[in-house]
């Protein structure tokens, strides 16, 4: 396991030294959230983590190709979620994540853990988002995405039957959800002797014109993707979780 992790994280090294620029600052900011906040997120996805990590090493045991789809998605995740899109009026960058196809190739739980470990680079090397709001932007982007887009993926699926249309709905669902957690951990945290929801629609509203076409974009690129591995690499896919140990 720690091999796999090991190549995910030279994975992401690579990319940041062959795709030097500006950096753009998104995600939630270094600094952004009061210290009170701050811990209330790290709290909450403490757990989710840990969770993970479980589910991680039980599938490790149980599937031989797991940890190899495992580094493929956390590579991805890592590339897909690190494209920014300036949003001028919010003073921040959308972003594609990648989470709602990660989490129908290797679970939600397991997503969980490759949305920290991407987060953690883009922090430390890239300057998008920050270690102080790392458990903000793991509920967020990591959390409510993966889940959101799993749950969008199993709907769909077992409404129409079709995987690639669950995967379109994973990838948009996943996006947005992503987006309006975001906008509530800022405006939970930042909206004072002001009106929560005030601040709240007025944030979502700021990423809507970038975010809207961003979401239907990810929605097309996890059906593509879903397409793709199935056709050339259908051996890679394990079976879907059909118990708690197996999220």
């Amino acid at each position: 396991m720690r091999r796999q992790l090991a190549g995910v994280a030279a994975a992401a090294v690579a990319v940041i030294a062959l795709t030097p620029g500006q950096a753009l600052a998104m995600h939630i900011s270094e600094g952004i959230l009061p210290p009170a906040w701050v811990g209330l997120w790290f709290a909450v996805a403490a757990p989710f983590v840990a969770f993970g990590l479980h589910v991680i090493k039980t599938r490790r045991a149980r599937h031989s190709r797991y940890m190899a789809m495992l580094a493929m998605v956390g590579a991805a995740v890592f590339l897909i979620s690190c494209m920014p899109i300036p949003v001028p009026v919010a003073g921040s960058c959308s972003h594609p994540c990648g989470t709602g196809l990660a989490a129908i190739l290797v679970g939600p739980a397991a997503t969980v853990v490759i949305a920290g470990i991407a987060l953690v680079f883009q922090a430390l090397f890239m300057a998008h988002g920050g270690l102080t709001t790392l458990g903000a932007n793991i509920v967020s982007m990591g959390i409510v995405g993966a889940f959101a887009g799993y749950a969008a993926y199993r709907v769909v699926r077992r409404l129409s039957g079709s995987a690639v249309l669950g995967a379109f709905a994973a990838g948009l669902v996943s996006d947005w959800a992503t987006y309006a957690a975001t906008s509530l951990i800022l405006s939970s945290a930042l909206h004072g002797d002001g009106s929560l929801w005030t601040m709240f629609w007025a944030i979502l509203a700021a990423f809507v014109p970038t975010q809207l076409p961003l979401g239907i974009l990810e929605g097309l690129l996890s059906a593509g993707a879903y397409r793709f591995v199935m056709a050339r690499r259908p051996e890679l896919f394990e079976p879907a979780p059909i118990s708690l140990e197996e999220v």
